[in-house]
C-alpha cells in the first residue's frame, strides 16, 4: 500500500493545515449564525452548572470547534479508505460506485465527478457540503457503518460552508505527475494502523489537552499476555468482557478482538463467520472522553470484523455491534454503587454527573457500559496530565479518595481500573502502563499506602529504561486483580540500565527483549533488569523504588544507618518566593538603574538553573516591594510607577482558586512569599532539577523561587551545623539516596551512562 508506508507522518502533516483552515471556518460560520452561537452558549452554561467544565467560553468554543473540525476531516479519510479499497461498492456487479470524493482507478475517478456533477445538475440550490454529505448519508444507510456518521458524531456539532468542503474535496484529489493520487488508501491487508498517528498528531490542540499517545502494538501484547491470557484459563468464554476505559484509537481493543475471535473460533468452529466476529466483538469495550479518538477505534474495529469474516464490502455486512462509545470513565457510570433492598449492587445515578451530556456523548450507552464489577479485564494507557479544568479536577477529588494534592489522573484511572473489574472468588485481572510518576511524588502516597497496599498485585515492571515511541514520560506497568491481598510477594522488573540508544525496532530494544524474555525468571539478571519477588511490606509505603542491580538493598542500607530524619532537624521546608507574573518584576539591573529602584527595593531573584557547583551563580535583579525588616508589604514611589502598567494582570493572579485581592493580598506584592524562610539567619538552598546534588549555604538577601526551594533549620541551629548538614547532602550517599528516592524528569528509554 503506497500509504501505509507514509500515512503515519505524511498524510497526518499534509491535513494539519486542512484542519486549521476547517477550524477557522467553522468559527466564522458560528460568528455568523447568532442562533446557532445562542445554543452552544447555552450548552456551555450547562456544562458550567453541571460542574462538567470550568472553561471559558472561549476556551470551551476552541475545543467544540475542534472537535467539529476533526469530525469532518477524519470522515473524509473513512471515505476515502472505503473508496480505494471498494469498500462501500464499486466491484462488478456491484449495485452502487461506491465512490464520491476520488478513486485510485481513473474510470471511477471519473465515475466519482461525472455523480457530483448531476447531483449540481438535479440540485442547482445545493454545492460541496451537500454532496460529501451524500457519501455520509450512504454510510449512514450500511447497519455496520451507520454509527460513524450516527446522531453522536461530531459532524453534527457544525456544519462548515460549502468553500472549505471544497478545499477538502480538492485536497483528496491532488495528483503527482504521472496523474495518480498522491493519496492512495489501496490495501490488500486494509492497514488502519496509520489512523492512530492520525488520532494522535493531526490536531495539536487536541494532543495538548486530551493528552494524545497511543500504546505501541508490543506493549499492549505483553499486557495482554500478563491479563487476558490468565483471566481465560480460569472463567467461560461465554460472557467474557474487557473494557479499556481509555481506549485511544483501538489498540488494546483490536488486540482482544483479535484473541477473543481466535478463542471462539476453536470453541464453535461451526459458526457462522459474522455471528464469530459479534461473539468476540460483545467481549470488546471501550470508552474515551475524545471523540475522534472513539470514532478512529470504532472503524478499525468494523474494519476488522470485515476482514476476519472474509467479506470484500461493508455493504451486505450485519449490523453488529460495537461496543465503544465517547464520555469520561472518570464519571460516566458513576465509581459509587448503592445497595438494593435485596442486596444486589446498583449504580446510584443521583449521584453520577451523567445528568449532563455533550451531543457526542450516548448517555444510555455509557451508563450500560460503565458498570463497576462488571469485567473480566481491565487494561489501558491512561493519560500521564493533571486535570487542568478546576470543575473536573475537583469532582474527581469527592469520587476518588486517592486524589491527593496536585495528582495526575493516572491515580483516579488507577482507582477505576480496579472497580471496573469483577471481585469475588474469580476477580477481575487489572493491567496498565502508566506514568511512575506517582511512584515518588508526593501525591502517591495514598494510591501506594491506601490502595495499592490493600489489592492482588501480581506484576510491577520498570518500563522507564526501555524505548517506547512517543512516550517521554518515565512508565511503570502493573498488573494485579480486583481483590484483597492473596500472597505476600510480588514479581517485579527492577530497572539497572536504559536503552543504550534508540532502537531501529523498538520492540525489539535491547531492554525491552529482556524484560518479555525474562519476566517469569525470577533471579534473573543482566546489564539491563534484574527479576525479583518483592515482599508487600516493601511495597506498602511512598515511595518505591524499582532500581535492580542491587541497588535497593544498598538504598535499604543506607537508610537503615540514620540517626534521625531531617524534618527533626528542619523549620521550614520550600521555595521562598512566587511571582506569577515574572515580567512585571525580574525585569534586570539596567532597568532598574534607570528607574532609580531603591536598593533596599531590588534583590536577586534565584532560579534552580542559578544554583550549581555548590555556590549560587548571579542571578537577574528583580523588583522586591517589601521592608527591609519586617518583610512586610511597603513598595516606594518608584517601585510602584514600575508596576502600575501591569496592575491589572497583578491582581487578577490566581492562586489557590482566588486572586491576588481576593486572598487578601495587595496588588503589588508577590503571590505567594514566605517570610519565616527569609529570617533568623542563613538558609540552605537546592536546585530543585537537576543530575546530581547541588546543596549551597545562603546568608545574603537573595529571593529563591520555585526551582530553588529553600532548607530553613531551627533557629537555634549554628552556623556549624548548617555546614554539617550541607556536607551531608552534597555527599554521594545523598546523591544515591536522591536518585532512588525522587522521580526522575529525565528522558526515559535511552540511558546517556
Amino acid at each position: 500500500m503506497a500509504l501505509a508506508t507514509r500515512a503515519g507522518t505524511d498524510l497526518t502533516g499534509a491535513l494539519k493545515p486542512e484542519l486549521g483552515a476547517m477550524v477557522q471556518d467553522l468559527r466564522e460560520r458560528l460568528a455568523a449564525d447568532p442562533d446557532v452561537e445562542a445554543a452552544l452558549r447555552a450548552q456551555h452554561r450547562a456544562a458550567l452548572a453541571a460542574n462538567r467544565s470550568a472553561a471559558s467560553w472561549t476556551d470551551w468554543c476552541t475545543d467544540l470547534l475542534t472537535q467539529a473540525a476533526v469530525g469532518w476531516v477524519l470522515s473524509t479519510v473513512f471515505v476515502r479508505f472505503c473508496e480505494d479499497n471498494r469498500l462501500l461498492g464499486g466491484h462488478h456487479g456491484s449495485r452502487t460506485h461506491g465512490v464520491w470524493i476520488t478513486s485510485n482507478d481513473r474510470i471511477r475517478r471519473r465515475q466519482a465527478l461525472d455523480a457530483e456533477r448531476a447531483f449540481y445538475l438535479a440540485n442547482s440550490d445545493l454545492s460541496y457540503r451537500e454532496w460529501l454529505e451524500t457519501a455520509f448519508a450512504t454510510l449512514r444507510t450500511i447497519p455496520a457503518t451507520a454509527e460513524l456518521v450516527g446522531d453522536h458524531s461530531a459532524i453534527h456539532i457544525l456544519s462548515p460552508s460549502s468553500d472549505a468542503v471544497n478545499r477538502l474535496l480538492t485536497f483528496w484529489r491532488r495528483t503527482d505527475d504521472n496523474d495518480d493520487l498522491v493519496w492512495d488508501f489501496a490495501d490488500d491487508e486494509l492497514s488502519t494502523r496509520f489512523l492512530g498517528d492520525l488520532y494522535q498528531d493531526l490536531s495539536e490542540y487536541a494532543k495538548d489537552k486530551y493528552a494524545l499517545l497511543q500504546t505501541p502494538e508490543f506493549v499492549e501484547e505483553f499486557i495482554l499476555d500478563q491479563t487476558m491470557e490468565p483471566a481465560l484459563k480460569d472463567r467461560p468464554l461465554q460472557g467474557f468482557r474487557l473494557i479499556d476505559p481509555t481506549c485511544g484509537s483501538g489498540h488494546f481493543l483490536l488486540g482482544a478482538f483479535r484473541r477473543l475471535l481466535s478463542r471462539w473460533d476453536r470453541e464453535e468452529p461451526g459458526l457462522e463467520p459474522w455471528a464469530l466476529v459479534q461473539k468476540a466483538l460483545d467481549g470488546v469495550y471501550g470508552v474515551d472522553l475524545n471523540p475522534f479518538a472513539v470514532a478512529i477505534a470504532r472503524f478499525r474495529l468494523i474494519v476488522a470484523a470485515l476482514q476476519a469474516a472474509h467479506e470484500k464490502t461493508l455493504l451486505d455486512a450485519p449490523g453488529f455491534v460495537v461496543h465503544v462509545a465517547v464520555g469520561d470513565s472518570l464519571l460516566h457510570g458513576e465509581s459509587q454503587l448503592i445497595m438494593t433492598p435485596e442486596g444486589d449492587p446498583e449504580l446510584d445515578v443521583d449521584l453520577a454527573a451523567a445528568d449532563f451530556a455533550y451531543s457526542t456523548e450516548d448517555l444510555a450507552l455509557l451508563r450500560s457500559i460503565l458498570v463497576p464489577g462488571s469485567y473480566d479485564v481491565v487494561v489501558g494507557n491512561p493519560p500521564y496530565i493533571v486535570a487542568r479544568d478546576k470543575a473536573l479536577n475537583a469532582r474527581y477529588r469527592e469520587l476518588y479518595s486517592t486524589c491527593h494534592r496536585t495528582y495526575a489522573l493516572t491515580v483516579p484511572f488507577m482507582e477505576r481500573f480496579f472497580q471496573l473489574a469483577k471481585p469475588g472468588p474469580v476477580a477481575g485481572w487489572v493491567g496498565q502502563i502508566t506514568s511512575n510518576s506517582f511512584m515518588k511524588r508526593e501525591f502517591g502516597a495514598p494510591p501506594i499506602e491506601k490502595f495499592l497496599a490493600n489489592k492482588d498485585l501480581r506484576l510491577i515492571v520498570d518500563s522507564s529504561g526501555a524505548y517506547i515511541p512517543g512516550h517521554g514520560t518515565p512508565t511503570v506497568i502493573i498488573v494485579g486483580r480486583s481483590q484483597g491481598r492473596t500472597r505476600e510477594t510480588v514479581r517485579a522488573v527492577l530497572g539497572i540500565r536504559g536503552e543504550p540508544g534508540r532502537p531501529e525496532i523498538p520492540a525489539e530494544g535491547m531492554v525491552w527483549t529482556s524484560i518479555v524474555d525474562n519476566v517469569a525468571n525470577v533471579g534473573h539478571e543482566d546489564d539491563w533488569i534484574s527479576i525479583a519477588d518483592l515482599t508487600r511490606r516493601s511495597l506498602q509505603s511512598h515511595p518505591w523504588s524499582l532500581s535492580g542491580g542491587g541497588a535497593g538493598e544498598l538504598l535499604a542500607r543506607v537508610e537503615s544507618a540514620s540517626i534521625l530524619p531531617l524534618e527533626s532537624r528542619v523549620q521550614e521546608i520550600g521555595f521562598g518566593a512566587v511571582t506569577r507574573e515574572d515580567a512585571a518584576y525580574i525585569v534586570g539591573t539596567v532597568a532598574l538603574n534607570h528607574l532609580e529602584i531603591d536598593p533596599a527595593h531590588r534583590r536577586q531573584m534565584v532560579s534552580g538553573e542559578n544554583v550549581r557547583d555548590f555556590h549560587v551563580q548571579e542571578a537577574p535583579e528583580a523588583l522586591w516591594p517589601y521592608e527591609q525588616a519586617s518583610l512586610d508589604a511597603d513598595p516606594d514611589d518608584r517601585s510602584i510607577r514600575l508596576l502600575w502598567p501591569n496592575k491589572t494582570s497583578l491582581r487578577q493572579r490566581v492562586a489557590y482558586g482566588a486572586n491576588q485581592i481576593e486572598r487578601g493580598l495587595q496588588w503589588f506584592e508577590y503571590s505567594m512569599f514566605f517570610k519565616k524562610r527569609y529570617k533568623d539567619g542563613p538558609s540552605i538552598a537546592f536546585a530543585f532539577v537537576a543530575t546530581s546534588n547541588h546543596f549551597v549555604l545562603e546568608r545574603g538577601d537573595r529571593i529563591f523561587t520555585r526551582t530553588a526551594p529553600i532548607v530553613k533549620l531551627h533557629k537555634e541551629a549554628t552556623e556549624d551545623d548548617h555546614l554539617r548538614l550541607l556536607g551531608i547532602l552534597n555527599s554521594s550517599s545523598a546523591c544515591f539516596w536522591l536518585k532512588l528516592s525522587n522521580h526522575s524528569v529525565g528522558r526515559c528509554g535511552v540511558s546517556f551512562v
